[in-house]
């Protein structure tokens, strides 16, 4: 690795981790940088999941006191999440580099679109189905079973690619009844970090990883995870959604303009 490798693998790892912990879509800065340092397609994904796996911890840990009311809750949904990132990450290396690379373009597609959007469709989905009430005690229960086949297809997605998990989980979250944006994103952080645990995992046993890249992404990616968790709770501002929605459109062009060469 050159300097030059360094920098920017920790410029998109500090970023992901910090977008990741705000509002989801970090996957956007750090998957383009393994890229452009010269790992291939599937290779750059899993260590990917691997390097932002510890700043989704950090992020959940960061809202930890938020997390607290839904233990019950946590346990089917956590299911959800450990069973589709197995699925997920096996998906992805039985795929192998050539038709991951030719997905690349549409995936980046797909997942700006959804980022894009988001707001309208949580809002479409509120509607659809009303705040379930707390119960005695503060505990949420355990969730609708639409709910949890939600969260089971949302991670087998993200252990396949990754962005726009984190949309895809608050959308999953507002249709099971929530609307605190507090706790929704809690429960997003923890939720993406089991996810990425076992995708994670999945992956280092498949010996897909490559280290000496991961390890540079993954401590910046755990800075920015645990400043973007504490940041998030003080700053609700359109800058970060246009910047990470400009990003995937520009890489979304970059890479169907590099499939048709």
């Amino acid at each position: 690795m050159t300097p030059a490798d360094i920098l920017l693998m920790g410029a998109g790892g500090f970023a992901a981790g910090v977008v990741n912990a705000v509002a989801g879509g970090g996957t956007f800065f750090s998957f383009p940088a393994l890229l452009a340092v010269g790992l291939p397609p599937v290779v750059a994904n899993a260590s990917n999941s691997v390097a932002l796996w510890p700043g989704s911890l950090a992020g959940a840990w960061a809202y930890r006191r938020e997390l607290a009311a839904y233990k019950r809750y946590l346990l089917p949904m956590g299911a959800a999440s450990l069973l589709g990132g197995i699925a997920g990450g096996l998906l992805l290396l039985v795929a192998g580099d050539a038709r991951f690379s030719a997905l690349i373009p549409w995936l980046l597609a797909f997942a700006t679109l959804l980022f894009a959007f988001s707001p309208q469709i949580s809002a479409a989905l509120k509607r659809r189905r009303p705040a379930r009430p707390a119960r005695a005690g503060g505990d949420y229960g355990s969730g609708s079973p639409a709910g949890w086949l939600v969260q089971l297809l949302v991670s087998i997605y993200g252990g396949f690619f990754g962005a726009g998990m984190g949309i895809l989980t608050m959308a999953s979250l507002a249709m099971g009844g929530h609307e605190d944006v507090q706790h929704i994103n809690a429960l997003k952080n923890l939720l993406s970090a089991v996810n990425y645990s076992v995708t994670a995992l999945t992956f280092i046993i498949a010996g897909a990883v490559s280290w000496p890249q991961t390890l540079v992404m993954l401590l910046a990616a755990s800075a920015g995870g645990y400043g973007g968790a504490r940041l998030a709770r003080r700053i609700r501002g359109p800058w970060l959604r246009r910047v990470v929605i400009a990003v995937g459109s520009a890489l979304t062009l970059y890479y169907f303009y590099k499939a048709r060469g």
